[in-house]
């Protein structure tokens, strides 16, 4: 059995050190998960526990391993021990988990030694690695993580290991449309958070309640629900290898670092597009990229009164 533990609490410290003080608030998250072999040949990635502020949260995530795996929630200024425990058990096979967007030292990229040129960086069966991530200013947004070392140095993303973080503002605020107005709303008005990965041939959906915070994996081109005037906020994330052109019909929204308005996105492997909306009517979400489109990439967002 290998063990890996990489410390690097120094340079958390610094980082803390020179966060200004509206980081004063800021939650330590000490995160458990496990990558385990589900039906039909995939891998999911599960939540054993999570802590937030020495609050455990773990009821929130689903009791079993899920496809797409648990989406992890922050804020700027937070910081992140995450384990990765390897459940699969195939001999000499590591599993990792590989982050975007975040901060952290080379020992910390879940990657394998070809790659990252120090060390292989995940969990060898019925062992564990782990991660430590700092959620420093300028990190807002929602980014893929994923494996990284199963099989090929590529990772399995492919068969079914990957996730979402969602890293929330420090004002604790984001820019919302109703079609023809911005505004700035906080993030506790948020009604639904729906994650919406892009496959090759298929929307994969997670949602999660606002007031709750409870996670639920929607599977394949899920129907999305809200309530008339809810704020709902949507959270794109391209696993796939195709460009994809995603559109929600009759709805406008904000360009993010512009004030533009928009009613469709180019979106490329592995980039990401969040935007909040004020739900007004049902319409139908797609990938409008004419393969996708053909394939059938569309589900429905029904809101009613």
């Amino acid at each position: 059995m290998k063990h890996k533990y990489k410390h690097g609490y120094f340079t958390l410290i610094l980082a803390m050190l020179f966060w200004p003080l509206s980081q004063s608030n800021a939650a330590e998250h000490i995160i458990d998960m496990t990558a385990e072999k589900i039906d039909g040949g995939l891998l999911a990635y599960k939540m054993q526990s999570h802590t937030a502020g020495g609050v455990d949260i773990t009821t929130r995530y689903s009791s079993v391993a899920t496809i797409p795996g648990p989406t992890i929630v922050l804020a700027e200024g937070d910081t992140v021990t995450l384990t990765i425990r390897n459940g699969i058990n195939v001999t000499d096979q590591q599993v990792s988990v590989h982050v975007h967007g975040v901060h952290y030292t080379i020992l910390s990229d879940g990657t394998l030694k070809v790659i990252n040129k120090i060390e292989d960086e995940g969990a060898y069966p019925s062992g564990f690695y782990t991660y430590l991530w700092t959620i420093a200013p300028g990190t807002a947004g929602t980014w893929p993580y994923h494996d990284h070392n199963f099989e090929t140095h590529n990772g399995s993303e492919v068969k079914g290991l990957f996730g979402a973080v969602i890293v929330n503002p420090a004002s604790g605020s984001v820019t919302a449309s109703d079609g023809r107005n911005i505004a700035s709303v906080p993030v506790s008005s948020i009604k639904k958070d729906y994650v919406l990965y892009l496959g090759d041939d298929a929307f994969w959906g997670m949602a999660i309640d606002g007031t709750s915070k409870q996670q639920t994996a929607l599977g394949v081109n899920p129907l999305l629900t809200a309530n008339r005037n809810d704020n709902v906020r949507f959270h794109l994330i391209a696993m796939g290898t195709y460009l994809n052109q995603f559109k929600l019909n009759g709805y406008q929204w904000v360009d993010p670092g512009t004030a533009n308005m928009i009613n469709t996105k180019a979106i490329g492997p592995l980039e990401k597009h969040v935007f909040t909306i004020n739900a007004s009517h049902s319409a139908a979400y797609m990938n409008t990229n004419f393969s996708r489109k053909l394939m059938g990439m569309t589900g429905n967002f029904n809101v009613t009164h």
